[in-house]
């Protein structure tokens, strides 16, 4: 027997049909005699449109009535679930976040989890009752609900998997597991029977849509084993485990690219100590995360930078640095949204030679033009012209050996 925490994302809870399957869903892992809780999303589409109801009525509207009405999202689909299991003869009880509770911070739209009381979600699980519990939110220092930002239903169920001490987090979506890459673009990628939490967290931060960053993160800190599985099949899932469990580990486990990028150069930067503090510290006060950095500096003593950011940050980047540039002294401010990131990412890159050489001849040879490159340990990131996305994209996945034979 074993303690299990299972996830529905939204389009797996899309429709009372798809409740009615994840219900059944969850009994049969019931049945085979393991002790089960469950986290699920809002519906698919609900949190739009909860969103977009309070920009409608408010572009600037207050953070902590934000976080009451999106909650509401997951708040419905936990009681339906309840519903749908108990019909089928689970023993069942929804719980929100407050209720268990989630302890948070007070970031609202943003909030980070502090702690989980699992004592009652354990004493729940060791009767036979089945916890299904609201993804995405928690409750504040001040017993205000929160929520935590897109995606963080995955981090919620990672949270609980950790607070009781679960065997596995079952993270269950519309995709039967982990790629190489994006099958759309590679019809011959394969899927990963098992992957390490730090490939997961790279291929996640660069782009990768499978698992939200944060909840891989807390994963690996945590050391909860994940498997990503479909909903809508019954196909071999993906496990997110430590590295020492993986038996045969490759080289390079994955091709990622991210369109939401863009570029940003300051020009004619005078060459002394602390400019890039006055370029780079504004933007972080203001909350703008900046990514790939690059500096070129000339013979007359001035400096570019340029750097990559997301492109839905661009406008208060732009109004950010233009409000510094008598400080910061620069001549001239160049924006470019029209570019794509694309990643090579492996634990086996710490081992072996020529990894970057390769992404950099396969690209060159494809007359793909490399504008950044950033590195870590495990990746190796470039920008270049989104129009070539895709073929950058399938020359690196067979210049990788990645390609199903």
């Amino acid at each position: 027997m074993a303690r299990i925490v299972m996830k529905f994302g939204g389009t797996s809870v899309a429709d009372l049909d798809r409740i009615r399957n994840v219900a059944a869903r969850v009994k049969r892992v019931v049945d085979e005699g393991h002790e089960v809780a469950v986290v699920t999303s809002a519906m698919a589409g609900a949190t739009n449109q909860l969103v977009a109801w309070c920009q409608e009525l408010s572009p600037l509207y207050d953070a902590r009535e934000y976080d009451t009405v999106v909650a509401t999202g997951e708040q419905v689909t936990i009681g339906l679930l309840a519903v749908a299991l108990q019909t089928i003869g689970v023993d069942a009880r929804s719980w929100t976040g407050w209720q268990i509770p989630i302890r948070t911070d007070g970031q609202h739209g943003k909030a980070r989890i502090d702690a989980i009381d699992g004592a009652e979600l354990i004493r729940r699980m060791q009767m036979g009752q089945v916890p299904v519990i609201a993804g995405f939110q928690g409750i504040g220092p001040d017993n205000r609900v929160t929520t935590l930002g897109r995606g963080g239903s995955d981090t919620s169920a990672v949270a609980v998997a950790a607070a009781v001490k679960a065997d596995r987090c079952d993270i269950y979506t519309d995709v039967d597991g982990v790629y190489t890459t994006d099958p759309r673009i590679v019809p011959k990628a394969r899927k990963l029977p098992a992957i390490a939490y730090e490939e997961m967290l790279e291929l996640a931060s660069v782009g990768a849509k499978v698992l939200q960053t944060r909840s891989v993160e807390l994963a690996m800190k945590e050391r909860v084993r994940v498997q990503v599985l479909s909903s809508f099949t019954d196909a071999p899932g993906t496990l997110v485990v430590d590295e020492d469990e993986i038996v045969e580990q490759e080289i390079v486990a994955g091709i990622a690219y991210s369109r939401d990028e863009a570029k940003v150069t300051v020009r004619r930067v005078p060459d002394r100590p602390g400019v890039a503090a006055s370029v780079f510290g504004p933007l972080a006060e203001a909350g703008i995360n900046v990514d790939m950095i690059v500096q070129n500096v000339s013979a007359d003593g001035t400096t570019d930078m340029t750097f990559t950011l997301n492109k839905t940050e661009l406008p208060r980047a732009r109004l950010v640095l233009d409000e510094k540039r008598d400080e910061i002294g620069f001549a001239e401010l160049a924006t470019d949204p029209d570019v794509a990131k694309i990643s090579v990412v492996g634990v086996g890159m710490r081992s072996h030679a020529g990894v970057a050489g390769t992404m950099f001849r396969s690209l060159a040879a494809r007359g793909i033009n490399i504008q950044v490159i950033s590195t870590s340990e495990i990746k190796v990131s470039v920008l270049i012209d989104a129009e070539y996305t895709e073929l950058a994209v399938r020359a690196l996945h067979t210049a990788y050996g990645l390609d199903v034979a």
